[in-house]
């Protein structure tokens, strides 16, 4: 599917709407990151006090997934529909005009309850992966490059399969494909009950798992990086606390 659409429309076709997606990522990475260490260390003290809760670890990624896609889901729409195969948009206001003149501004948001029901179960899986394997890949919890990169990507991994089939009817709900619709009754997918009803009058129980390997391997370096850089700046931002504190 990717290199049909580089062939027909060309090889930035992929890239359109990153620039909106980049805007919106910034603080609602920050509000993420923010909230998952805030709640992980109130709940892990909770559960179990002075260790390492799993479940405390999962229940705040959850939490923080709520603030985080609140923010995204807008700019995931626009995206979705600026890069799906002939697609009429050229730039993300068109996009932003047009679905507001002909969807109304709930249009947005439309996938929004999907989208958590896809990104609750993904960042469960992906927080309680990761933390799992920092326990046995860098069990003192030491600032490590390696350890964050490949606890990462091996998150990622494992998030992204075990949850495709949500985000096949996430990205149908989105971009509302027009063979998808020639095959639903009403003309209009609307919620998850519908999207994976049509998915399989689509294609069937394999539909659910299109794009698995491409989920993956995107996944993989998106998540390597994200968790190499915040522990990156928690390190740096953690020693100069530090050093604050013994200069006193």
């Amino acid at each position: 599917a990717l290199w049909r659409i580089a062939r027909t429309e060309g090889v930035w076709r992929p890239m359109r709407g990153l620039n909106i997606t980049a805007t919106g990522a910034g603080p609602a990475h920050a509000l993420y990151f923010a909230c998952y260490e805030k709640l992980k260390k109130t709940l892990s003290d909770v559960i179990h006090a002075g260790g390492n809760s799993h479940v405390a670890n999962g229940a705040a990624g959850c939490v923080a997934t709520l603030l985080h896609d609140a923010a995204m889901n807008p700019a995931e729409v626009v995206k979705q529909r600026m890069q799906m195969y002939n697609s009429p948009y050229q730039r993300v206001m068109d996009c932003v005009r047009a679905v507001w003149r002909n969807e109304g501004a709930g249009a947005f948001y439309r996938s929004y309850t999907t989208q958590l029901t896809m990104n609750i179960p993904f960042q469960a899986i992906h927080f309680m992966t990761y933390e799992f394997l920092q326990e046995q890949l860098n069990p003192h919890r030491q600032y490590n490059p390696g350890s964050h990169v490949v606890s990462g990507a091996c998150a990622g991994a494992v998030a992204a399969a075990a949850t495709t089939p949500l985000d096949v009817c996430k990205t149908l709900l989105n971009t509302q494909e027009s063979l998808a619709l020639s095959s639903n009754i009403s003309g209009h997918i609307t919620g998850m009950a519908n999207a994976f009803r049509t998915v399989y009058q689509v294609g069937g129980v394999t539909a659910y798992f299109r794009g698995v390997q491409a989920r993956v391997i995107f996944q993989m370096p998106s998540t390597a990086i994200a968790w190499s850089v915040y522990e990156f700046f928690k390190y740096i931002l953690t020693k100069r606390q530090e050093e604050r504190r013994a200069g006193k």
